[in-house]
């Protein structure tokens, strides 16, 4: 795209994102015809990725609000209360299509622009996760793109200094052509010195501080809402290039500034850069900027005020401080080796007015650009999803089952259900000495919080979501994704106070996707209200297809727990021997979408388990009770490859020989979908002898389900069902630990 003297058409416009009704909007809007600069600014901030015009109505009709929330979804992160005058402050957001394209600098620069999301705040980052999901092993490109994503999240999280506490990795084919990667950043505020990102008083100097302006990153924004086709890797100028140690610099003046009251406030310059950054803030107050883009700190030179508006550059930040202050900020920016200049300042206007030597730009309302414009996108139920349905979901219907022993060994070594310990080996879990659970050691992450009085509290992070359920039934398979991560959370011993989520999906244009996408809002939400979790943040990432083929519907689910006691928490791994092991909630589940089915069926039919609300919900706050009153040492999610695989996972994961032996009721259901059935709300737990009546009676009290099933101990992984030991497995626990801990080797040696 040319950025000199340009006629400009409805032609022009769709190369910036415009379809030609949307144009024709402007112009009608403006009353003239629009500037190069002006059709750049609204081609960003009306596209998908900023503006949700797709999804906002939808999104519309989850809850927001609650007891603890300080700070829902318009801001940069959500915030929540966690007592002492503390808040925990944290937001997930994707980074897929710049990841593909470059998977090093597109994972780094999601986690910076994550951590930025959350230090505007105010907020000292504590924590990071990830949600990642990739094209099967097989696939040619998968070696690559899995190297290079996960070294650059290590690249920039690592030195930027914040610990990656859990994570959530899955391959399939549908993610071949289009990868995904969600990070996920929380961080600490004084609930009394929370920032947002508005432009207040009139004659308020407006600031930019931090990285100089470069080319790079230009069209980010856009590039993020249209799908791939042939030759999507010529998009690689569009990827933004990162730079921790930057970025550190920054996160350390910002706070330092804070402590003051001279800040008013403060905006990351994320997607759409300068444009969104002025335009956001300008609308949020009902006030207008004027800017004067020469004085833009620049590392390149002759660039053009189209270039300046529209770059992505990282590690950049707007401000608005109080008039006759902007001393005080610029000293401490000096003092952090930072530029900082003041670029412009607050009017009473309405208007974002861009000037460059003098000449006028854009002059555009900050309504328009914000608020931008929503569709009503027609929607249709796919055919598929009524005949997968009737389909019979168990392997054996389509021939013989494989026995249990070798199923259970084939689902420890399967991709998703496999050790990603060569993934979080690489990131560093002990930066700032807070971390108490990191990877591998349990279902969540949790941090120590000291509160301003010096008592030690945890805060607990989870990730939920898989897409299998959600192609086959994208409101239940939603709902179960919340609950996967609020039982995560419960595992640990943390309450869960609240959401934020990622929903990536194909294109909305197509009536089925669109339809995915509302039945998953409607699942998130009705999982949350009956949960008690408000989503106080959250990202849409559309377009997530190539050459017309989509991704699996994935909505992410991130969520954030409090453990008010840190003495009183639980791990997933057993130890060597001497515990007794019960099952808390119901035995089996359905084979519907399961590891079990996609690794024997080769594809995903049924109907999954649901989400039952109260049930699953009082079965949950048992086990976290549990947890909290220090009645059980190990508790663990039955999740991915059903009992059989969440017993083996404790097993394997604790000290060595770390055997068990148990023996599973007889029940109605199948032997198959006793063992590697899924469903939510279903735990194992462990806990000593002495401690067996009281666990007991607590779980009835509370409501929940328990099933005692056997001890750890010895070397072997003994499972009988009703004392048949012909109808499960007995399996070395060398041979079972081999098999989790190598499934991803061929791919990462």
């Amino acid at each position: 795209m040319a950025t000199g003297k340009l006629e400009i058409t409805a032609e022009v416009a769709s190369e910036h994102g415009l379809t030609r009704d949307e144009y024709s909007q402007v112009e009608r809007a403006l009353g003239r015809t629009p500037t190069l600069c002006e059709v750049g600014m609204i081609g960003v901030m009306w596209s998908e990725h900023c503006s949700y015009k797709s999804s906002r109505p939808h999104l519309k009709t989850l809850p927001t609000r609650g007891d603890k929330v300080i700070q829902g979804p318009g801001e940069n992160a959500g915030a929540v209360d966690i007592g002492d005058g503390q808040a925990a402050v944290f937001k997930m957001e994707s980074h897929n299509h710049p990841s593909f394209i470059e998977p090093y600098q597109g994972a780094a620069t999601g986690v910076g622009g994550i951590c930025r999301d959350v230090f505007t705040m105010g907020a000292r980052p504590v924590a990071l996760a990830n949600a990642l999901r990739f094209g099967a092993l097989t696939h040619p490109k998968t070696p690559h793109l899995l190297r290079g994503v996960v070294a650059g999240i290590a690249g920039y999280g690592n030195a930027f200094g914040v610990p990656n506490v859990t994570g959530d990795v899955h391959f399939s084919r549908c993610y071949d052509q289009n990868i995904l990667v969600n990070a996920l950043c929380v961080g600490i505020a004084p609930t009394d010195k929370i920032f947002r990102g508005t432009a207040s008083g009139v004659g308020n100097p407006v600031m930019y501080v931090g990285a100089k302006t470069g080319r790079d990153g230009i069209h980010g924004a856009t590039m993020a809402s249209a799908e791939f086709g042939e030759g999507a890797e010529q998009n690689r100028p569009a990827v933004q290039v990162g730079d921790p140690f930057m970025e550190k610099l920054l996160l350390e003046a910002c706070l330092e500034l804070m402590q003051s009251d001279a800040l008013v406030g403060i905006q990351d310059m994320g997607a759409a850069g300068l444009t969104s950054s002025s335009v956001e803030m300008a609308a949020r107050a009902g006030s207008g900027i004027e800017m004067d883009l020469e004085r833009v700190p620049q590392r390149e030179a002759d660039m053009s005020a189209y270039e300046l508006l529209l770059s992505e550059s990282q590690e950049r930040m707007l401000m608005v401080v109080e008039r006759g202050r902007e001393h005080e900020a610029r000293a401490i920016f000096d003092k952090w080796d930072l530029d900082a200049e003041v670029v412009g300042r607050v009017t009473d206007t309405g208007r974002v007015v861009m000037r460059m030597q003098g000449e006028l730009v854009a002059d555009l309302p900050a309504e328009l650009l914000a608020e931008g414009i929503t569709y009503e996108r027609r929607t249709a139920r796919p055919a598929y999803i009524d005949a997968a349905r009737v389909e019979n979901p168990a392997p054996s219907a389509a021939g013989d089952a494989p026995r249990p022993d070798e199923a259970l060994v084939s689902l420890l070594g399967a991709p998703n259900v496999t050790s990603k310990a060569w993934v979080y080996h690489q990131y560093d879990h002990n930066v700032r000495t807070s971390t108490v659970l990191r990877p591998g050691q349990a279902d969540a992450g949790l941090v120590r919080v000291i509160a301003p009085s010096g008592r030690e509290k945890g805060l607990g992070v989870a990730l939920g979501g898989q897409s299998r359920l959600v192609y086959l039934d994208p409101y239940e398979g939603s709902a179960r994704a919340v609950a996967e991560a609020y039982a995560n959370l419960a595992a640990i011993g943390a309450e869960p106070l609240a959401v934020t989520d990622c929903l990536n999906f194909g294109n909305p244009e197509n009536p089925e996707i669109m339809w995915q996408l509302a039945e998953s809002v409607r699942g998130l939400g009705d999982a949350c209200r009956a949960l008690g979790t408000p989503v106080v943040s959250g990202n849409v990432s559309l377009y997530n297809e190539t050459d017309g083929v989509a991704i699996y519907p994935t909505p992410m689910v991130g969520m954030v727990g409090l453990v008010a006691d840190l003495r009183r928490h639980a791990g997933s791994a057993l130890p060597e021997a001497g515990l007794e092991i019960a099952a808390v909630g119901e035995l089996g589940g359905s084979l519907a979408g399961s590891e079990y089915q996609s690794l024997y069926l080769g594809r995903a039919c049924g109907a999954i388990a649901p989400f039952a609300g109260a049930r699953d919900k009082a079965v949950m706050d048992a086990v976290r009770t549990l947890v909290a009153e220090g009645l059980v040492e190990v508790a663990h999610d039955v999740t991915e490859g059903g009992l059989a695989v969440a017993v083996a996972e404790c097993a394997v994961s604790g000290g060595a020989p770390g055997g068990v032996s148990i023996d599973l009721p007889e029940t109605e259901m199948s032997d198959e979908a006793l063992l590697f059935g899924e469903a939510p709300a279903r735990f194992i737990v462990a806990y000593p002898p002495k401690a067996r009546d009281a666990v007991a009676a607590r779980a009835k009290a509370l409501g929940a389900p328990i099933t005692p099933l056997g001890q750890c101990g010895g070397d072997r992984l003994r499972v009988a069902i009703a004392g048949d030991q012909r109808r499960g497995f007995d399996v070395p626990v060398d041979e079972a630990r081999e098999a989790f801990f190598s499934g991803l080797r061929d791919v990462t040696a």
